[in-house]
C-alpha cells in the first residue's frame, strides 16, 4: 500500500567528476560530489546522471551506489548528451537521450544504439563510441597523445546527423521502449537559437521528435503546455503534443551540485521511476512542474492522510494510505469499493441522518446492511494536518457534528436528479454554492442563501407591495368618479324636475292669496327666497363642521391604533437595525403640527360662523311694525330676523284658516324642495368635475404600474448581482463548464393573467373580438408578454395605455353584468381594475440550463453532470474531501469523457477527490493520483466477505495492468473489441 503519486524532486541533468567536457570538479572529488548529492535540500528521488556520448559516468555512480551512496536517492538514470548538425546561436543544437535502467542490459543496448551513431570527417567515419571518440580526437589534432584528452577533443568535433538519428531511433524497438529524447530550448545550445526563417521547419522537427522540453522559464511551460499562443490542439497538431519542461543544475562544479539557478527545481509527480517520467510525458500539466516548490492541492488540514479500519471483521487491509489528490478505488462487482467509500464518509461524519436509518434493501448503503455485522467496529481517520477522527461504523454517533467532507452517494444523486421532478434538491445545492461564492463581508450576516437573497430584494419588494396597495386604492377610486360620471344625465334630469316642482308649487302658493296681500305676499317671498339661500349656507357650514368632527376622531384612531401598527410592521421587516425601542419611537408616524389644537380652531370658526348666520331672534313688538327697515340688502341679515319678520307678514295674509294652512304647507314644501334641489345640483356640480379627477387617478394609477414593475426589475437586478460572481465564472469558463448557463428572467404568466378575466370577469357569449375561450388570452400575449418579460418599466406602461386605448370599449362590452344593476356594476369594475393593473403574475425566476436546456427539462444522467459540475468546478468555497460513489452513472461512455474527465482534473487541483467508479476514462485520463484496488472473497458463511484493498499510481506498471483487467475486461477483451471494431491498435 503506498499513497499513490507523489511529487518528487528530480534533478535529470547532473554532470558528475571526470564529465567528458568542461569538467571543474577537481581530482579526489567523487566524496564531496556524492555528499552534496546526499545532503540536497529538497531532497533528491531521482537524478540523471549526464555525460556527452558516453555512460562512463553513470557506470561509475552505480558502482558507488552499489556500495551504499546515495542510498537516499530511488533512481538514478542516464542522460547522454548529444550535439547535433545543427547550429544554435554560439554552438551546436544539444539532445539528451534519457535511458530507463530498469532494463538489466540498459547500459550494453544503449552502447549498442550509440553505436549505431557516425560522424564523418577526415575521409574517414566515426562511430559514437569511447575509441571512436579518442580516435577522432587524435585525427582532430594529432599533437594530442593522452586518450582522456583526445576523448574530450573528440567529443567537441563530433556531431550526429538529426536525420540519422532520428531513423536509428525509429528503427529500434528497444530504444523507442526504453529511452525518452530532451532538447534544450535555450538560444545557445538550444532550439531558440534557430531564428532564421530557414530554420524553422528543422527546429519544428527536432521538437516535434523530443518528448522533453529542458526550460525553466515559466513562459516556455506554458507554451508547451498550449496555454499561451497555441492551444493544446495546436501544439498536438504541429509538435505531435505537449510536452512536460525539466531542468536540471547541469552541475560542472562541485558547488552546482544539486542546486539549478534560482532554485528552479524540477518536480514529478508520480514514485521514483522511470515510468513515472513517461507518466510525465502524457500528463505534462499535471505531472512535470518547475518551481522551488511543487504545486500546491488541498490544505493538508482538509485531505485525509490515513484510514484506519478497526475490529470489522473480513477487512483484511486494516490500513489504507490515501492520496491528497484524486483517489479512485475500483473492482469488480461486491468487491469492498463502496464499502470503502461508506466508511471514509462515515469517518468524517458525512452520512445524512436517513442515511443510517435507511431500510436493509439493496439500494441502501453498505453500513445500513452491513451494521449487524459490524458489532463494534469503527474507523479512524488521520487528516494531513495531524488531528485523528474515530467514528463507529455500526451506528450513527450521538451528538452534532459538522461533516467534515462532502458525501455523493448514490442515494444522494438519485435523489437529486430524479427525473419525477424538477429537483428542488437540485436547485438547493446551486444556490448554496452561490451563497458560498460571495466573500463574508458581502453576505450581511446571513446565514443562508435563502436569507441573502431576502436581504438583496425585500427593499423591491416592499415597494412594489406598496405600489400595488395604492393601485388598488387608485382603481376603487377611479370606479367611483366612473360612477359619478354615469350619474350626469340622471343628476341633471332631477334638476330640471325640481325646478319645475318648485315652480309649480309657487304658483300653487300665489293662487291662495287675496288681492288686498299682494305686496304683503311679495315680501315674504323675498324674504323666503333670502331665507333658503342663508339656510343652504348654513348646511353648508354644518357640513364642514361634520368634517372637522370626523377628522379629529380620525386622528385620535390613527395615534392611538394607526401608528402604533404601522411602527410593528416596520420593526418586523428591519429586525437586522438592532434598534432599542427609544430609538424606534423617532419613527413612529404623527401628524405634522399641532392637529389638535388646529380641529379645534377648526369647529370653533365653524360654529362662529353658524351663529353669525343663525342671529338672534328679535325682542316681539308691534305686528304692524316691520322687523327689517325698507332697503336693507337681505343677503346681511341672520335667520332669526328673516324668520321672525316672514311669521309677522303671514297674519297678514288672510283671516282663512284653511287658506293660511295650506300657504304655511306650500311655503314649507318650496323649502323642502329647494333643500332637496341644492343637493341634487351639488352633487351634479360633483359628477361634472369627475371626468377631470378620473383622468388624473388614471395617470397616477399609471405611474404607480410604472413603479410597481420597475421594483420588479430591480429585484431582477438585484438578483443578477447576487449571481454574479457565478455568472462572471461560466462567462469566462471554457469546455464543459461553459455549457452551464444561468439566467436572471421575469417570467409573466399571461396565460393565467388572462384567463382569471375570461373566467371570472367577461361573458364570453357575447359577441365581439373575446368571444370565446382564449380569445383574450391571446390578446394579451400580443400586447404584453414582450415587455413584460424583457421591456423597461416605460414599455410595461406603453403596452398597458396601447391594450386599454384599443380595448377598453370591447371588454365593457362583455361586462357579464346588467348595465341598469348599478351596485352589481360598481362591484364589477372595481375587480376589473384589479385584475388589469395586478402584477401577482409577475415573477422574477432564475433559470439553470445546461447546454441550452432548462435543467428541469434534463435527464437524471446530464442531471448528474449538472451536480458534478457544482462541486468538482464551482464549489471553490468548500474545500473538504469529496467523496463520489460511481459518478459515471447513467451516461455512456463517451460522455464520461467529454464532460467529467476535464472536471475531475480541475477539482483535484483544489481538494482531495476520492471516487468510486467502473469507467476507465475516470482514472485513466484523469491520471487518478492513486488507484485502489478492491478484492473480495466469500466463505459462504454469511458474514462479510474477506476484503482486501491495494494501491498505487498510474506510473506503476502492476496497478496499470489491474485498471486495465479490471475496468476494461482485459488485453484480450480489449483486442477483442478492436478486432470487432476493425480497429488497429498500435504497439
Amino acid at each position: 500500500m503506498n499513497q499513490g503519486s507523489e511529487w518528487r524532486r528530480w534533478d535529470p541533468h547532473i554532470h558528475t567528476p571526470g564529465t567528458v567536457l568542461n569538467d571543474q570538479f577537481g581530482s579526489e572529488s567523487w566524496d564531496a560530489y556524492l555528499d552534496a548529492l546526499e545532503a540536497s535540500l529538497p531532497p533528491l528521488d531521482a537524478i540523471g546522471i549526464t555525460d556527452y556520448y558516453l555512460l562512463d559516468s553513470y557506470e561509475e555512480v552505480c558502482r558507488r551506489r552499489a556500495k551504499g551512496r546515495l542510498a537516499n536517492v530511488t533512481l538514478v538514470f542516464p542522460n547522454i548528451e548529444v550535439r547535433l548538425d545543427v547550429h544554435a546561436k554560439s554552438g551546436y543544437v544539444n539532445l539528451h537521450l534519457l535511458i530507463n535502467p530498469s532494463d538489466p542490459d540498459h547500459a550494453q543496448e544503449a552502447a549498442r544504439f550509440l553505436s549505431q551513431l557516425t560522424f564523418s570527417a577526415y575521409a574517414d567515419r566515426f562511430s559514437c563510441s569511447r575509441a571512436d571518440l579518442i580516435r577522432l580526437g587524435k585525427k582532430a589534432n594529432p599533437a594530442i597523445l593522452d586518450d582522456k584528452a583526445a576523448l574530450s577533443h573528440g567529443a567537441t568535433q563530433f556531431r550526429v546527423n538529426f536525420d540519422d538519428l532520428r531513423q536509428a531511433y525509429g528503427d529500434s524497438a528497444w530504444a523507442q521502449a526504453n529511452i525518452l529524447v530532451a532538447v534544450a530550448a535555450g538560444s545557445n545550445d538550444g532550439t531558440s537559437g534557430l531564428n532564421q526563417a530557414s530554420d524553422t521547419t528543422v527546429r519544428r522537427s527536432i521538437e516535434t521528435f523530443a518528448h522533453i522540453v529542458f526550460s525553466s522559464k515559466p513562459s516556455d511551460r506554458e507554451f508547451w503546455l498550449g496555454q499561451k499562443a497555441l492551444s493544446k490542439a495546436d501544439i498536438a497538431t504541429h509538435y505531435g503534443a505537449c510536452k512536460p519542461c525539466l531542468h536540471g543544475s547541469d552541475a560542472h562544479t562541485l558547488a552546482a551540485v544539486g542546486q539549478p539557478m534560482g532554485n528552479r527545481y524540477s518536480w514529478i509527480k508520480g514514485e521514483a521511476s522511470f515510468d513515472a517520467l513517461r507518466q510525465a510525458c502524457i500528463n505534462p500539466e499535471g505531472r512535470a512542474y518547475v518551481g522551488e516548490t511543487p504545486p500546491k492541492s488541498a490544505m493538508p488540514s482538509q485531505t485525509i492522510s490515513h484510514v484506519s479500519i478497526q475490529g470489522a471483521p473480513g477487512f483484511q487491509t486494516p490500513a489504507i494510505p490515501l492520496n491528497p489528490g484524486l483517489v479512485a478505488i475500483i473492482g469488480s462487482r461486491g468487491s469492498g469499493k463502496t464499502a470503502l467509500a461508506d466508511i471514509i464518509a462515515a469517518g468524517c461524519d458525512a452520512i445524512p441522518l436517513d442515511g443510517w436509518t435507511a431500510n436493509e434493501n439493496a439500494s441502501a448503503s453498505f453500513l445500513v446492511r452491513a451494521r449487524a455485522l459490524l458489532g463494534n467496529a469503527q474507523v479512524e481517520l488521520t487528516w494531513g494536518g495531524g488531528s485523528k477522527d474515530q467514528r463507529p461504523l455500526g451506528s450513527r454517533p450521538e451528538g452534532v457534528f459538522f461533516p467534515k467532507a462532502r458525501y455523493l452517494s448514490q442515494q444522494f444523486v438519485e435523489e437529486l436528479c430524479s427525473a419525477s421532478g424538477a429537483s428542488d434538491g437540485l436547485i438547493e445545492e446551486i444556490e448554496r454554492v452561490v451563497f458560498q461564492s460571495h466573500e463574508p463581508s458581502e453576505t450581511h450576516f446571513a446565514g443562508s442563501f435563502a436569507e441573502l437573497r431576502d436581504q438583496k430584494t425585500l427593499l423591491f419588494r416592499q415597494s412594489r407591495d406598496r405600489e400595488e396597495l395604492a393601485i388598488s386604492q387608485i382603481s376603487d377610486a377611479v370606479s367611483v368618479e366612473l360612477e359619478k360620471e354615469a350619474t350626469i344625465k340622471a343628476l341633471a334630469a332631477q334638476v330640471e324636475q325640481k325646478t319645475k316642482i318648485i315652480e309649480g308649487y309657487v304658483a300653487d302658493r300665489a293662487k291662495l292669496t287675496l288681492r288686498d296681500t299682494k305686496a304683503v305676499l311679495d315680501r315674504h317671498t323675498e324674504l323666503s327666497e333670502a331665507a333658503q339661500a342663508l339656510k343652504t349656507k348654513i348646511q353648508n357650514f354644518n357640513n364642514q363642521r361634520q368634517s372637522f368632527v370626523s377628522l379629529q376622531n380620525e386622528v385620535a384612531s390613527t395615534r392611538a391604533n394607526g401608528s402604533p401598527e404601522l411602527l410593528r410592521q416596520l420593526r418586523a421587516r428591519h429586525t437586522a437595525s438592532g434598534m432599542d425601542d427609544a430609538q424606534w419611537q423617532a419613527f413612529l408616524l404623527v401628524h405634522k403640527g399641532s392637529v389638535d389644537q388646529d380641529l379645534q380652531g377648526y369647529l370653533a370658526w365653524a360654529d362662529g360662523e353658524i351663529a353669525k348666520l343663525a342671529g338672534v331672534p328679535p325682542v316681539p313688538h308691534d305686528p304692524n311694525v316691520s322687523y327689517i327697515a325698507d332697503g336693507t340688502a337681505l343677503d346681511t341679515l341672520p335667520m332669526a330676523l328673516l324668520e321672525a319678520e316672514l311669521g309677522r307678514l303671514s297674519a297678514f295674509f288672510t283671516a282663512d284658516q284653511l287658506t293660511q294652512k295650506q300657504y304655511t304647507a306650500l311655503t314649507n314644501r318650496i323649502s323642502q324642495e329647494q333643500t332637496a334641489l341644492n343637493g341634487i345640483q351639488q352633487r351634479l356640480v360633483d359628477a361634472q368635475g369627475a371626468h377631470a379627477r378620473r383622468k388624473l387617478l388614471q395617470v397616477e394609477r399609471e405611474d404607480a404600474y410604472e413603479r410597481a414593475f420597475q421594483a420588479v426589475i430591480n429585484e431582477q437586478d438585484a438578483l443578477e448581482q447576487l449571481y454574479s460572481p457565478l455568472l462572471g465564472r461560466l462567462a469566462s469558463s471554457s469546455g464543459t463548464l461553459a455549457k452551464l448557463g444561468l439566467a436572471v428572467r421575469r417570467i409573466a404568466d399571461v396565460d393565467t393573467w388572462a384567463a382569471e378575466a375570461e373566467e371570472e370577469l367577461l361573458d364570453r357569449r357575447k359577441a365581439g373580438p373575446f368571444y370565446g375561450v382564449g380569445a383574450l388570452t391571446k390578446t394579451a400575449r400580443e400586447f404584453f408578454l414582450v415587455a413584460w418579460e424583457t421591456g423597461s418599466a416605460a414599455d410595461v406602461r406603453a403596452a398597458m395605455s396601447s391594450f386599454i386605448t384599443a380595448h377598453s370599449r370591447n371588454l365593457l362590452d362583455h361586462a357579464p353584468y346588467d348595465p341598469a344593476d348599478t351596485d352589481e356594476a360598481r362591484a364589477w369594475f372595481k375587480r376589473f381594475a384589479r385584475w388589469l393593473f395586478s402584477t401577482d403574475h409577475l415573477r422574477v425566476r432564475y433559470e439553470i440550463t445546461y447546454d441550452n436546456i432548462d435543467i428541469r427539462k434534463l435527464s437524471p444522467g446530464t442531471r448528474g453532470i449538472v451536480l458534478l459540475l457544482l462541486y468538482l468546478a464551482l464549489d471553490e468555497a468548500d474545500d473538504r474531501p469529496l467523496i463520489i460513489d460511481q459518478p459515471e452513472e447513467n451516461l455512456d461512455p463517451k460522455s464520461v469523457f467529454d464532460e467529467l474527465v476535464s472536471l475531475f482534473v480541475q477539482a483535484k487541483a483544489t481538494r482531495q477527490v476520492i471516487m468510486v467508479t467502473h469507467n476507465a476514462n475516470l482514472v485513466i485520463n484523469t491520471d487518478a493520483d492513486q488507484v485502489i484496488i478492491a478484492q473480495s472473497e466469500h466463505d459462504g458463511s454469511g458474514g462479510l466477505p474477506r476484503i482486501t484493498y491495494v494501491s498505487g499510481g498510474l506510473e506503476s506498471a502492476a496497478i496499470r495492468k489491474a485498471v486495465c483487467d479490471i475496468l476494461e475486461g482485459g488485453e484480450a477483451a480489449f483486442k477483442e473489441r478492436a478486432r470487432r471494431l476493425r480497429v488497429r491498435l498500435e504497439r
